[in-house]
């Protein structure tokens, strides 16, 4: 980018930040009598100085400062990945009641217990307890932390992922990834600070598991789409050249702001001249970012690249390591299929090669890089399964159903007690036991590796200060 082009871009910025004589006066009496006046204004003000995603003090000293979270959709077993259950072994295909009473009788329509189709061993100096299918997350188990405590409301797939994103099971709410923008800013003002890597699907309930809710438009997660172009239109058209495009979005800003000028309230078209400004400077940055075969063939095989099962998950977590080291705050990358209700051991099984190598890569990657301790990574569902299933074909086809007393989770980096294991459900898997949290807490512990106080990351809205650990209005 010339420095021409950079200069026209700064004053630009400048023009869209500064406050007229006309917003200022509205701002201050769109306030007066409301309790928010001492807050609202300084916001305002401190905006004419910084632009949305411009670096914020924390309210803590941080332990962490980038996320990768890692979505399994659809609710993997923790039964049968992290939390076994040996006790299933001796009550397996016995049927399920109330009581906790197992009863012999093979009785169409009825539930039974299952056990899990693998045998699980303990891994490493900290004796995590894994199944037999991880073989690649074996190799760094001393660098994870285990929460084997964690509950949710609901048992409906939109509504639990709903609430493990933003807090609030009915959704509408700003996602974890919009908080942390919103509370901390990001080091890159040319990407955005929350980027979503979905699946070619996206997950049951949509993009407003990345929205911003009622937080500034600034702070939505941007999904990269996994086939074509990650960013429709991200190019511009042929024989376009930069600097032609800057004088266009120079007009475009003057009437742009002119109508801003007349229509102060309307926050939304601040943010969409932002994001015209933001796109233009993307169009220098992404593809160079995307472009994950600039990488070596050693780093590309560590993440399991060139194996049409790891293919898929090892280029997200490629791309969000190169994304964390851009300065990109928070990145979000799904995995979907976790839905097993049959064939458990087929499904989780593949779903499990997928992932296995790719995040034991990542975690060795970021480790030799010097960037772990800063990085948190986060891997869950949105909720856990159940320790019985209805059985088809005399006992072969068995899975389990969605269960949100009983969830397992882990955190590796960014401050967290590596090597231990925390919580514990009970003989069967039914319920958490032992330290066990509501996913609300766990949202406030991970505010608070980063820096922020959930008290007082809030946001005046609907006539009172929000925060993410009390939703809605």
């Amino acid at each position: 980018m010339s420095n021409k082009l950079r200069q026209e871009i700064a004053a630009n910025q400048a023009a869209a930040q500064s406050l007229n004589r006309r917003s200022f006066l509205y701002s201050i009496g769109a306030s007066l009598g409301s309790v928010a006046l001492s807050s609202l204004l300084p916001q305002k003000l401190s905006a004419a100085t910084a632009g949305p995603l411009s670096l914020k003090d924390p309210h803590l000293p941080p332990k962490a400062k980038n996320v990768i979270f890692l979505m399994m959709e659809g609710g993997p077993s923790h039964i049968d990945t992290f939390d076994p259950k040996p006790a299933l072994n001796d009550i397996h295909l016995q049927r399920f009641t109330r009581s906790g009473e197992a009863k012999s009788a093979m009785e169409s329509g009825t539930r039974y217990y299952v056990q899990s189709p693998w045998k699980a061993r303990q891994i490493g100096q900290s004796g995590a307890w894994m199944t037999e299918p991880w073989q690649h997350l074996a190799g760094v188990a001393d660098d994870i932390c285990f929460y084997r405590g964690c509950q949710v409301d609901s048992v409906n797939h939109p509504t639990a992922l709903f609430q493990v994103n933003t807090g609030n099971r009915f959704g509408g709410d700003p996602a974890m990834g919009s908080w942390v923008t919103y509370g901390l800013g990001s080091e890159n003002q040319d990407l955005p600070g929350f980027i979503v890597l979905p699946e070619l699907s996206y997950p049951q309930g949509g993009s407003p598991n990345w929205g911003n809710g009622f937080l500034p438009a600034h702070y939505q997660g941007t999904p990269l789409r996994p086939q074509g172009s990650p960013i429709l239109d991200l190019k511009p058209p042929a024989g376009i050249s930069p600097e032609h495009q800057r004088e266009n979005l120079n007009l475009l800003s003057r009437f742009n702001h002119d109508h801003l000028a007349e229509h102060p309230w309307q926050d939304d078209l601040q943010a969409r001249i932002e994001n015209y400004e933001l796109a233009f400077r993307m169009q220098m940055q992404v593809p160079g970012i995307l472009d994950i075969d600039q990488e070596d063939d050693k780093t590309k095989e560590l993440y399991g690249i060139g194996d049409d099962e790891t293919e898929v998950f090892g280029r997200k977590l490629l791309l969000a390591r190169r994304l964390v080291e851009k300065g990109v705050r928070f990145i979000q990358a799904y995995s979907g299929g976790w839905d097993s209700h049959d064939f458990l051991e087929r499904a989780h099984g593949q779903r499990i090669r997928n992932i296995d190598k790719p995040i034991a890569g990542l975690i060795k990657d970021l480790k030799q890089r010097g960037l772990l301790d800063e990085t948190l990574i986060v891997w869950c569902g949105e909720f856990g399964r159940s320790p019985d299933n209805g059985i088809r074909d005399g006992g072969a086809a068995y899975g389990r159903d969605h269960n949100s007393k009983a969830m397992a989770m882990w955190f590796a980096g960014g401050g967290v007690n590596a090597g231990h294991t925390v919580g514990s459900t009970d003989e069967i898997g039914a319920e958490a036991v032992d330290v066990a949290h509501h996913i609300r807490d766990v949202h406030v512990t991970l505010l608070s590796l980063l820096g922020l106080d959930d008290n007082k990351l809030t946001y005046f809205h609907g006539g009172r200060y929000k925060q993410m650990s009390q939703f809605g209005g």
